[in-house]
């Protein structure tokens, strides 16, 4: 099972949780929308996520705020100056830690609150990053109503034809579905028969 992982529940579209509640703002939360990264950002926060470090972290922008992109910059920091960071309501997003477990963020919040003890807003953290602007300050987006087609499935224009750009956008929202079910179909194969190192050539007579 996968923390972080989720998606959003009118139109499917998936997204990384950084912060499952805002300083202030308990009913919001803070999610990466992972199709409009660009191909090493996308695969850099899909390597954090799986990593120890993004699992053991209660929110992934602390886990966020220590990773390196492969440009030499800060996760946290350029994913919230370039836009890659939006605020949604708590009860509009759905944690989806493995194929079959779907459980509402608000649902999800109002849990570990009571099994902490305290309320939902004491959940917050504030930022990691210092120089970062306050999550507050994130944009909030506007959620479509659910579309009639599956969001993973790209919408091609009325010419027929796709733009590089959407091609782009509709196979990281699949990459994104199949990451989970992969290592999954992996660990299994591993427990049914374990990777044997494949013997030396035989000499030849």
């Amino acid at each position: 099972m996968l923390k972080h992982v989720a998606r959003i529940k009118t139109n499917q579209r998936r997204v990384i949780v950084a912060y499952r509640t805002v300083p202030g703002e308990p009913d919001n939360c803070v999610c990466v929308t992972t199709e409009n990264l660009e191909a090493g950002d996308h695969d850099s926060l899909m390597k954090l996520v799986e990593s120890n470090a993004g699992q053991t972290a209660d929110e992934l922008a602390e886990a966020m705020a220590r990773t390196v992109l492969p440009d030499g910059s800060n996760m946290l920091a350029r994913f919230h100056t370039t836009g890659k960071m939006v605020k949604f309501a708590t009860n509009l997003i759905e944690m989806t830690p493995d194929m079959k477990t779907v459980i509402s963020l608000d649902e999800l919040n109002r849990t570990i609150a009571e099994q902490k003890g305290v309320a939902i807003e004491d959940l917050a953290i504030t930022n990691p990053v210092s120089d970062v602007a306050s999550v507050k300050d994130v944009p909030t987006e506007n959620v479509e109503q659910p579309s009639a087609e599956p969001i993973v499935t790209a919408q091609a224009p009325d010419n027929g034809v796709l733009s590089d750009e959407q091609l782009a956008a509709s196979y990281r929202s699949q990459a994104d579905r199949m990451f989970k079910e992969a290592k999954r179909l992996r660990e299994q194969a591993e427990e049914l028969a374990p990777t044997k190192k494949k013997k030396a050539a035989t000499q030849s007579a």
